[in-house]
């Protein structure tokens, strides 16, 4: 076996395991991983300003590629900034890598500065952490990680590099990839229970989860809706189009909140989730968000999820692309002529209330396109109208995005990414990532403006490295999806209409002289067609823009 060095040895291994791109923001610790990048021409290097925005670059690019994706910080402070958003790619799946240099384990027992325990503090957030102790080690750690990560349920790994294992050479087996494959099917009795309980219900309903999007399969569960004539909700915190949008049985996101969960759920006998989390709550509730009465069948590719708030009649556990098949098939054995045609009338009467919904909402956005400032449905049934179908929307619009899924051509398992894990600042540093992991495919981010203010360092990266994305600020000037849950709780907020910390005035912030400034093209509109007009300019740039967007200010409910 050659002599090689760690640093060598990591560059090697990581391109054994595919991968292209490492996101970074480097610390003296990282210097012999930079050292060794100085003369590697097949791995490109993307430099963020704040470990936040590497993180996220790095989610958005693992979430578009489904690849490995691979982030590296600076020791303990680095992966404190990172954590945020490290908790947001758990939540959402993200097979990343994310590595900090270390330092020296010669003196580590003194506790130099910056030092301190990097996997016990990353351990919360990933599916496994661990440091490396000797060059040895560090093929074997580096594909144990790859295969981890990748391995469904998929999700973000932690390695500590310390400087001496990356700068000492030895002659060391750099070993090759393991992949565990995904696509294993459900359970064969399992299949038919559920078959059987589809088969006689009157009002079922399907809720489809990221794990529908990250397998792909679209395809096999419209399927299985148009058989049974169910409407398909999203998951309430969803980060991909788990179904596509413009079906006519396709209803938009469940709620956050378990009242207006429980009047959905009222309405059916039956929930097929597949992929969904059952549920994720935004505020604690006075009401079980599940009717007792209501029997559920669960399928998901990750044990954990099945059962895990509500008791289930019954719980597959499969991959949703290899399972639906089967289960459609056993469903369609399963019904007889009667329940075919009772399935048919539900269809055709789901889809005429879902066009009126869509409809009415459609409606309600373009009568109110010429007030000023614009109100944010108007924006989101006009861009609906104007992105091009193959756009990817990335969405942080938090309080802003009403309608948005209902509106938004996201057909494709690639065309929305959203804030899943709900740790702000997550959407304008991953539009970066998803643009580099979709570059032939024109990436729309709507980004709130308390949003884009944690990890706004971000713009500097798409400018350095020419990412052609185009960043809609939704400026409202306040965190307004607190105000408006301020405001809820009839308090003293409410009562006085002082809502403390919760502007962002005097001064206000200047997101186009800040985008210029970080080297982006920017301008402002506070008309619904002048902001139109410069999001189709944009499409078409060869580099970054940044439109800001004069939002109404109103928090009252929608």
């Amino acid at each position: 076996m050659p002599i090689i060095s760690g640093k060598r040895a990591l560059l090697e291994v990581l391109k054994q395991e595919g991968v292209e791109i490492i996101f970074g923001n480097p610390g003296t610790t990282e210097l012999p991983l930079m050292d060794a990048l100085a003369v590697e021409p097949g791995l490109r290097y993307v430099l963020a300003l704040s470990e936040a925005a590497v993180m996220a670059m790095a989610d958005g690019y693992a979430q578009a590629s489904g690849r490995l994706a691979v982030a590296n910080v600076h020791v303990a402070p680095g992966l404190g900034n990172a954590l945020g958003m490290l908790y947001d790619a758990q939540k959402a799946g993200s097979p990343i890598l994310l590595t900090a240099g270390q330092h020296d384990q010669r003196f580590n027992f003194t506790e130099p500065i910056l030092w301190a325990d990097l996997p016990t503090i990353a351990r919360p957030f990933v599916k496994w952490s661990a440091e490396v102790r000797r060059l040895a080690d560090l093929p074997r750690a580096l594909h144990r990680a790859a295969k981890t990560a990748l391995a469904p349920p998929t999700g973000p790994v932690f390695l500590s590099l310390p400087a001496d294992v990356l700068n000492d050479e030895h002659d060391i087996d750099l070993g090759a990839p393991t992949r565990v494959a995904a696509g294993f099917r459900g359970d064969r009795a399992a299949i038919a229970a559920a078959a059987a309980l589809l088969a006689v219900a009157e009002r079922p309903v399907i809720i489809a989860g990221d794990a529908v999007a990250q397998s792909r399969a679209h395809g096999e569960l419209a399927a299985l809706a148009e058989l049974l004539g169910a409407p398909v909700y999203a998951e309430s915190v969803p980060s991909t189009a788990s179904f596509p949008a413009s079906h006519p049985l396709y209803r938009g996101a469940i709620p956050r909140l378990a009242a207006p969960i429980r009047a959905v759920m009222q309405q059916h006998d039956l929930l097929l989730s597949v992929g969904g989390d059952l549920f994720t709550l935004s505020l604690p509730g006075e009401v079980e968000a599940v009717p007792p009465e209501l029997a559920i069948i669960h399928l998901d590719i990750d044990p954990w999820e099945l059962g895990k708030n509500y008791a289930v009649k019954t719980a597959i556990l499969g991959d949703p692309k290899a399972t639906l098949p089967d289960l459609t098939a056993a469903l369609a054995e399963r019904m007889d002529a009667s329940q075919r045609a009772r399935a048919k009338g539900r269809a055709v009467a789901m889809q005429k209330a879902i066009v009126g919904e869509r409809e009415a909402l459609k409606a309600k956005g373009r009568a109110e396109a010429a007030k000023i400032p614009i109100p944010p449905l108007a924006l989101m049934t006009a861009m609906a109208e104007m992105l091009p179908p193959n756009a990817v929307v990335i969405d942080e619009a938090i309080s802003s995005a009403v309608g948005l899924r209902q509106l938004l051509k996201s057909n494709d398992p690639q065309s929305l990414f959203g804030l899943r894990g709900g740790g702000i600042g997550w959407g304008l540093p991953a539009a970066i990532g998803v643009k580099l992991a979709l570059p032939d495919r024109p990436v729309v981010a709507l980004i709130g403006d308390g949003s884009a203010m944690y990890t706004c360092q971000a713009l500097w990266t798409a400018a350095h490295d020419k990412v052609a994305a185009v960043f809609v600020i939704l400026n409202n000037r306040s965190y307004r999806i607190l105000k408006q849950r301020a405001n809820a709780m009839k308090g003293f907020a409410a009562q006085t209409d002082r809502y403390i910390g919760m502007d962002m005035t005097e001064p206000a912030i200047d997101f186009v002289g800040l985008a210029r400034s970080l080297g982006v093209k920017a301008e402002r509109a506070a008309r619904l067609g002048d902001a139109l007009g410069l999001i189709e300019a944009a499409l078409g740039a060869p580099g970054p823009t940044l439109i800001e967007v004069e939002l109404d200010r109103s928090y009252g409910p929608v």
